[in-house]
């Protein structure tokens, strides 16, 4: 009976020892599910010193086929110019040679993977993800080389907009286009990971689109500042189409005064992003928390042109900005 009972309290502290390590984890970043993740066939953790991520706005890329779910005629029936769009598109992707791309105005995932498996099969894009709208055609695709874990949605939050009240004097809210936000987890590898934010925002001048804005970033800041709270040390990539510049309140406001700080590696330069054609303001950015400054290679963020000034216009009327990490942690004032 003595031996039984042995028996059962060493059982009983295994279970507690294990749930009370599994809690710590938890608590450590939200990557007790890292246990539950394999590293795929395809990916050498090892391969990759250095990681390249790129944001792009290609403007209404469209496929052939028309959703019957989505009425648009620009979706319904694309443009007779799409076909040499998506050369030079292509072009430009295999001279970027990115290891992440982030496009906005993309239609789906679906749509990419394709277009990727048709136009550069040899370049080693394993994961496409999206949450996609239901009646709209220009979601926010991402296109990667490296491993994603847990795709975070905020597609079904309502947001209020700021500063903007209806008749009744209540607040104005949306949940139209906040598919447009997500986060992913990027497993570069066991001892290397960081969480990847990619947006576009409301599009337009006034208070009420500033204010739109606004809710949006409130509920990403939210979010994000749960995930610091469980792991000070996070890294943290935000990028996208921001349709706002910097200096203006609702940049300001992303870059935040409290955990976690963003910075601009732009901040102070003349490099515009749009329109293509006579680049006068950027809109499209990529920031970074303070913990990932020093992972962030010097100089390696830029609106970059990898095809000539006329076909850049052709594709799209957005320049795409990239940026280069070291994929290991870098100790320094930044963290």
């Amino acid at each position: 009976m003595r031996y039984l009972q042995l028996l059962l309290l060493t059982a009983l502290f295994a279970l507690t020892y294990s749930c009370a390590h599994q809690s710590s984890t938890l608590e450590k970043g939200g990557y007790a599910y890292s246990n539950a993740t394999a590293t795929p066939d395809w990916y050498d953790p090892g391969a990759i010193d250095t990681l390249s991520v790129v944001t792009w706005n290609v403007e209404h890329f469209v496929d052939s086929h028309d959703n019957p779910y989505i009425e648009n005629d620009r979706e319904n029936s694309p443009p007779e110019d799409m076909e040499q769009r998506r050369r030079l598109l292509a072009e430009a992707i295999q001279e970027l040679d990115a290891d992440i791309i982030v496009f906005q105005e993309m239609e789906s995932d679906s749509y990419l993977q394709a277009f990727a498996e048709k136009r550069f099969p040899d370049m080693g894009y394993q994961v496409f993800g999206a949450l996609e709208s239901a009646d709209w055609y220009m979601n926010v695709v991402v296109m990667s080389r490296v491993p994603l874990g847990v795709f975070h949605s905020y597609a079904t939050v309502t947001t209020p907009i700021i500063g903007q009240t209806d008749e009744q004097g209540n607040t104005e809210s949306q949940a139209f286009i906040n598919n447009r936000m997500w986060t992913a987890d990027v497993l570069v590898s066991k001892d290397y990971r960081f969480t990847l934010s990619g947006l576009h925002l409301k599009a337009g001048g006034g208070a009420r689109n500033e204010g739109w804005r606004l809710g949006q970033i409130t509920l990403l800041r939210q979010h994000l500042k749960s995930v610091v709270s469980r792991d000070s040390d996070k890294n943290m990539v935000v990028t996208g189409d921001l349709n706002t510049t910097p200096g203006s309140t609702e940049f300001s406001r992303l870059l935040g005064d409290t955990a976690p700080r963003f910075v601009d590696p732009l901040a102070g330069t003349n490099a515009y992003s749009h329109p293509s054609d006579s680049p006068t303001r950027r809109i499209d950015h990529m920031l970074v928390n303070r913990n990932m400054t020093n992972e962030l290679v010097p100089n390696s963020t830029n609106i970059v042109m990898p095809l000539n000034r006329d076909q850049m216009i052709k594709i799209s009327d957005h320049l795409p900005v990239e940026a280069a990490f070291v994929t290991r942690d870098v100790s320094g004032e930044g963290k």
